[in-house]
């Protein structure tokens, strides 16, 4: 890369700065521990919504989003054209469970449908899970930030681990949201003027390099084949991948709780409802901008794939640019490291502290105790991502890259049976968590199979042996748990509580009518899709 320059250090510097200055100010807001976790319940719905969006962006992302449909085409669209159907059953599923609760953890519902083992073992999973993911994220944004300013990948991780921690344990889930808008707009501008440089530039013109790419087979986005080691197909994309998603959003501490944090059930429907519709959008720029720059060089290989956005931005010269695409690879990486602070931060405080420590204590007490566990788990998310940087061990990140695919079949079967099952207890269900990760392993060791269709694999696993086992050990059960959806009915239907508030379903297992828009919306991103290509 070129010399980083004084211009654009002082527009990452400003960004940091003003992250900083944010974070103090909502800082005056948190008085409780409940403020620190859901905020005063006052955030607009459409703010939590951006935060959603940005939370799932990572540096990986905005950088890894066009290096993959550079390498692979535009088929790689279908994995992520799901969004609408993953949300439509999570509206309809497992928010209204969640905010019902009016509890801040996700997995004190585990607790209430199973018992205390389980919420202590998928608490302590999501930890794990997440100390991975937040490491893997915090170093490769550190590579990418030694690639453009030439600083080392240690200091570069220390500053966007203490940036972040020092504005999350300010505000609380407040600065992560409200941040994550200001990140997302840096992060989108960034894109923006990247795509529109690069349409600008193409030698062949916009509708000229398409039709390029249509000849070359680069610009389809359907992949029928059946073949179970191709991750980017049709069938993955709409199958796999919304198993996949629908445990991303679903089940997610991070996802969840930005949504509790919503007005009403309602506003944290609408939330969600925003990322169904916005997320397809955003990854058509992405890999838009991928396979156009395989127009524009020619399809020639690079050493890092992942250094394709940054070569062309230092290509092009434009002063402040790579500032500005700096500021948002740092707002890409710590829209996603706030987030995973707060919620382990919030998991440990609910799910261990408060449970097994200190029982009964003031909220100012757990209010300190939340900023002790959030500077606590940035110190632990420095220290693999510092390990790998010193060992530079790429086995090391392929092992740890997909811990989180592992973990999705054992989420889906305890939250899944919960919601259905009549019959699922605490035995069977872990009996079905252990069967799963086996499972898994042994796919992993000995075949060659899709990552997006681990999810699955591991779903039918956990859920075939947590049915047999809960029969086997406990028997068939004589009713109906209250946290269940037909629990939920028939709770609600002897209280005489209304099923609606506001419009919007509040009892699980309802679908609303404004989610029947998300199932048409996907059908016609598919036909666009189709329209589009025949088109070029």
């Amino acid at each position: 890369m070129t010399d980083f320059g004084t211009l654009n250090w002082t527009i990452v510097v400003a960004y940091l700065a003003g992250t900083l200055v944010l974070g103090y100010f909502l800082s005056k807001r948190v008085q409780t521990a409940q403020h620190y976790y859901l905020g005063q319940r006052t955030t607009p719905w459409w703010v939590i919504g951006v935060s959603v969006v940005a939370t799932y962006f990572g540096a990986i992302t905005f950088l890894g989003g066009p290096a993959w449909s550079y390498k692979d085409g535009f088929a790689v669209i279908f994995i992520h054209i799901n969004y609408p159907i993953v949300i439509f059953i999570v509206n309809a599923l497992f928010l209204p469970f969640f905010y019902n609760t009016g509890v801040a953890s996700i997995f004190d519902y585990l607790e209430r449908r199973f018992g205390l083992a389980s919420r202590t073992l998928m608490s302590a999973v999501f930890l794990f899970g997440n100390i991975a993911y937040s490491g893997i994220m915090l170093y490769t944004t550190a590579l990418v930030l030694q690639l453009i300013t030439g600083m080392d990948v240690v200091n570069a991780i220390l500053i966007i681990a203490v940036v972040a921690v020092t504005y999350t344990m300010l505000g609380g889930i407040s600065a992560v949201i409200w941040t994550d808008l200001i990140q997302s707009a840096i992060l989108f501008i960034g894109a923006a003027i990247v795509a529109v440089a690069l349409i600008a530039d193409l030698p062949d013109g916009f509708l000229g390099s398409l039709q390029g790419l249509k000849e070359i087979g680069r610009a389809n986005p359907f992949e029928y084949t059946f073949d179970p080691s191709v991750v980017a197909t049709i069938w993955t994309g709409v199958i796999a991948m919304s198993v996949y998603h629908v445990v991303v959003y679903g089940v997610n501490q991070m996802m969840i709780q930005r949504t509790l944090a919503a007005k009403t059930l309602g506003d944290a429907k609408k939330a969600y409802a925003f990322m169904g519709y916005a997320a397809f959008l955003v990854y058509v720029v992405f890999f838009l901008i991928g396979i156009l720059l395989y127009s524009y060089y020619g399809g020639k290989d690079f050493d890092n794939d992942n250094r394709i956005v940054l070569d062309f931005v230092a290509t092009i010269g434009l002063p402040g640019l790579m500032g500005v695409i700096t500021a948002a690879i740092v707002a890409a990486a710590m829209s996603s490291l706030d987030s995973s602070l707060n919620s382990m931060a919030t998991v440990t405080t609910l799910d261990f502290y408060e449970k097994f420590f200190r029982k009964e204590r003031s909220q100012e007490h757990y209010l300190r105790a939340s900023r002790w566990f959030t500077l606590m788990w940035g110190v632990l998310t420095v220290v693999p991502a510092v390990i790998v940087a010193q060992r530079a061990d790429t086995s090391v990140l392929e092992i740890l890259s997909k811990v989180g695919v592992f973990l999705v079949g054992s989420k889906l079967a305890m939250f899944g049976l919960g919601f259905y099952s009549k019959h699922t207890t605490q035995r069977g269900v872990l009996s079905g968590v252990v069967a799963g990760f086996v499972a898994l392993w042994y796919v992993e060791t000995y075949m060659d199979v899709a990552w997006p269709w681990y999810a699955v694999l591991g779903g039918v696993v956990s859920i075939g042996v947590s049915l047999a086992a809960s029969f086997l050990l406990d028997g068939r059960q004589e009713r109906w748990s209250l946290w269940t959806v037909q629990g939920q009915k028939e709770e609600f239907a002897r209280k005489g509580l209304p099923e609606k508030r506001d419009g919007w379903y509040v009892i699980p297992g309802k679908i609303d009518r404004s989610s029947w828009f998300l199932l048409i919306y996907f059908v016609f991103c598919v036909v666009a899709l189709a329209v589009v290509y025949d088109l070029i």
